[in-house]
C-alpha cells in the first residue's frame, strides 16, 4: 500500500506493471474502492504502468469534510498524477470515475492522451434523486439502499451464477465511509458537464455494460454522439462495473483502443 498527502488529502493509491510502460489511470465508482480493477490490471499489467487510488471519501483515503465539487477530484487526481510522475497517460473511469475522467479531459487537455469512459455521461442523474439518497443513508445507512444498488450494478448472471462474489461486493458497498459516500454524491449531484463535453479533443472509447440499471447503455450512448470522434461499445453480460464482470472483454476493448490511439 502507498499514500501520499495532496493539498491536505491523505490519498490510498497503487501502482503495477513496468515503470516504463505506457501509463494508465483507473477511476473507480461511487461505493468502491481502487479494489474493482483487481482482475483488469492483472490483464493490463504486463505491458502498462497502471495507477489506480482511492477517491477521497473512500477506501483506505481521507473522508474531508463538507460536499465534494468535481474540481476537488481533479486536484487530488491532478496532484496523484505528479506525484507518480506521469504527465500525459490514458485516463480511465467507471461512473463518478468517468465523470472525474471527463472533467480532467476538459479542464487539463494537456494531461490526458487517451480517454475511455465506462458507464459514465456527463449528468448522471437529478438532484431531487441525490438528495433522496443523501438522506435515506444519513438516516438509515448504507445497508438500507445496499439491495437496490447491487441490484442496479450487476448482471442477472451474477446473482445466478456467483452469490459469494455478489455478497462481497455487497460488503465492499456496506463498508464504504457513510460520510464519504454522500459527499461524493453531492459531486454527482452538483456536476453537468453536457455543454462542455464537446471539447474533449484526445480520443475517447465509451463502455457501458449491456445490463446496466444505474447508467443504461442508451444514456451512456448518447455522450458517444456529443464527443468528437468518440466510438461505444457494448458489453454483454455485465451491469453498471464491467471490469468486475468482464475484465477480459474490457482489457480487450482497452488494449485495442489504446493501440490505435498510439498509447499502447
Amino acid at each position: 500500500m502507498a499514500f501520499v498527502r495532496i493539498n491536505g488529502v491523505l490519498l490510498h493509491y497503487r501502482l503495477h506493471g513496468p515503470a516504463n510502460g505506457p501509463a494508465l489511470v483507473l477511476a473507480n465508482s461511487l461505493g468502491t474502492d481502487a479494489r474493482i480493477w483487481d482482475d483488469f490490471i492483472d490483464l493490463m499489467s504486463g505491458h502498462h504502468r497502471i495507477l489506480s487510488y482511492d477517491k477521497r471519501g473512500h477506501g483506505l483515503s481521507d473522508t474531508p469534510e463538507g460536499d465534494y465539487a468535481l474540481a476537488d477530484h481533479l486536484e487530488d487526481l491532478v496532484g496523484l498524477l505528479d506525484h507518480a510522475g506521469m504527465q500525459k497517460p490514458a485516463v480511465m473511469g467507471v461512473s463518478v470515475g468517468g465523470l472525474i475522467a471527463q472533467g480532467l479531459a476538459i479542464a487539463h487537455p494537456e494531461r490526458v492522451t487517451a480517454l475511455v469512459l465506462c458507464d459514465t455521461a456527463p449528468r448522471l442523474g437529478e438532484a431531487t434523486a441525490w438528495n433522496d439518497r443523501i438522506a435515506s443513508v444519513r438516516a438509515y445507512g448504507m445497508e438500507a439502499i445496499s439491495q437496490s444498488i447491487m441490484e442496479r450494478w450487476f448482471s442477472a448472471g451474477l446473482f445466478r451464477q456467483a452469490p459469494d462474489a455478489l455478497a462481497g461486493w455487497r460488503n465492499l458497498f456496506v463498508r464504504t465511509d457513510p460520510d464519504g459516500y454522500c459527499r461524493t454524491c453531492a459531486t454527482l449531484r452538483d456536476t453537468d458537464l453536457t455543454a462542455e463535453i464537446g471539447d474533449i479533443a484526445c480520443p475517447t472509447l465509451v463502455v457501458c455494460g449491456g445490463e446496466d440499471l444505474s447508467t443504461p447503455p442508451d444514456m451512456v450512448h448518447a455522450s458517444t454522439a456529443a464527443i468528437p470522434g468518440a466510438r461505444f461499445a457494448l458489453i454483454a453480460d455485465a451491469g453498471h462495473i464491467p471490469s468486475i464482470e468482464q475484465p477480459q472483454k474490457l482489457a480487450e476493448l482497452v488494449t485495442t483502443f489504446l493501440k490505435e490511439a498510439g498509447h499502447g
